[in-house]
């Protein structure tokens, strides 16, 4: 596939040119690529060239919860968003405390076709907050370990969880919620139990990452750990920087004004790894019945570009950073960037052009977002993984 007329976009910056993809691996970038017979040919005029983006916080629900998603609807919902990689959670039904589950689903993945999945183990075997036995015997390409939607209660059994972790070369995917608390403050659910695992992670070496940070003392406390030398990145939702004062059920909950512009400062200054979309799927009844979440691999690109590029002057490129590349070294992939021998996975995108976010023509199962009828501007045209079109918008 040759991708020309492109205005390219990553990371290190931006050029215009064309971009060749053999074997399912960039092959060239720049200027002057002439078509070969029989090449299929892409023209980018007017459109963006990008890394295709990597969530590394999502649902798909399965296996047990295929009601609200399942991997076949999840990758068709990631590919129209521009996502060629997903992060999976473990809190499913059953809980995936094994890699047989994780296996599963990542089979499924690949099956489908449109979208990588790397599928999280539980840190506590089943969620029961104590059993850590089954992470001494994960295989080797397991790596990942959350209890997200619940986080883990017991301090001695976090910092146990840490020492298998660092002994092992495990990465501790932390939900900070603090749940003997939530019921009377939820900041100072996150903010206490962000402090305490960071603690932990110092004194264990683990690689802590923190999950949909929210307010500001969090990643205040994210930022002097670095200075330690604590091992820790960290994640950022696009509800929680588009949003404020809002009761659109989420956890953890919508934040301040205060907390939204500490968050896009630490942004801008290069100091979030991550926009993870915590895309958290419900039906209808669930949803009425106070299920938190918000569906957001639809519109992740659209909500951050145009709330840090267009309302905060944020670089195209900065924020390919936090959508690609840096997801793609935290999970430790060879994407993220527009170079030959990265994997070729793109995206073509309209940042010129404001669309309506219409739920309806949601490629997933759930409808439970609350930018139906917005106004956005970034909007995701063709995906491409391995140099295969998954997605084409047809408007």
């Amino acid at each position: 596939m040759l991708i020309k007329n492109a205005r390219l976009v990553d990371a290190n910056g931006e050029r215009p040119g064309g971009l060749r993809i053999e074997d399912g691996r960039i092959a060239a970038v720049g200027e002057g690529l002439c078509e070969r017979p029989g090449e299929e040919v892409v023209d980018a005029a007017g459109l963006t060239v990008l890394p295709a983006f990597i969530d590394l916080h999502c649902h798909f629900r399965t296996p047990g919860l295929e009601y609200k998603e399942d991997v076949a609807s999840g990758s068709r919902a990631a590919a129209r968003g521009g996502y060629t990689f997903v992060n999976c959670m473990a809190n499913t039904k059953p809980v995936c405390s094994s890699a047989a589950i994780a296996r599963s689903v990542m089979a499924q993945a690949e099956e489908v076709g449109l979208c990588g999945v790397n599928q999280c183990v539980s840190i506590t075997k089943d969620f029961d907050g104590q059993t850590l036995d089954h992470l001494r015997t994960l295989p080797e390409d397991i790596r990942f370990l959350s209890d997200d939607g619940r986080g883990v209660r017991s301090s001695k059994v976090m910092y146990d969880a840490m020492v298998i972790a660092a002994e092992r070369g495990l990465v501790i995917m932390s939900h900070a919620e603090d749940m003997d608390l939530s019921p009377i403050d939820y900041r100072l659910a996150e903010n206490l139990e962000t402090a305490r695992n960071l603690y932990i992670a110092q004194s264990t070496g683990a690689r802590l990452h923190m999950c949909h940070v929210s307010t500001k003392e969090a990643m205040e406390d994210i930022l002097a750990a670095r200075r330690r030398g604590v091992r820790v990145t960290c994640e950022v939702t696009p509800h929680h920087i588009w949003f404020s004062n809002n009761d659109f059920r989420v956890n953890p909950p919508i934040r301040e004004k205060a907390d939204v512009a500490f968050l896009i400062e630490c942004m801008k200054r290069g100091e979030v790894d991550a926009i993870a979309t915590d895309h958290a799927p419900h039906s209808p009844e669930d949803k009425a019945a106070g299920a938190p979440g918000v569906v957001g691999l639809e519109t992740a690109f659209g909500v951050c570009y145009t709330k840090l590029c267009c309302e905060h002057g944020m670089a195209l490129a900065q924020l390919s950073r936090m959508m690609s590349r840096r997801p793609a070294e935290i999970l430790g992939l060879h994407r993220g960037l527009l170079e030959p021998g990265m994997d070729g996975d793109v995206v073509l995108a309209d940042v010129q052009r404001p669309y309506v976010v219409d739920p309806d023509k949601f490629a997933g199962k759930s409808h439970n977002t609350p930018y139906g009828g917005m106004t956005l501007t970034g909007r995701v045209k063709t995906t491409i993984r391995r140099g295969k079109i998954t997605y084409q918008d047809n408007e």
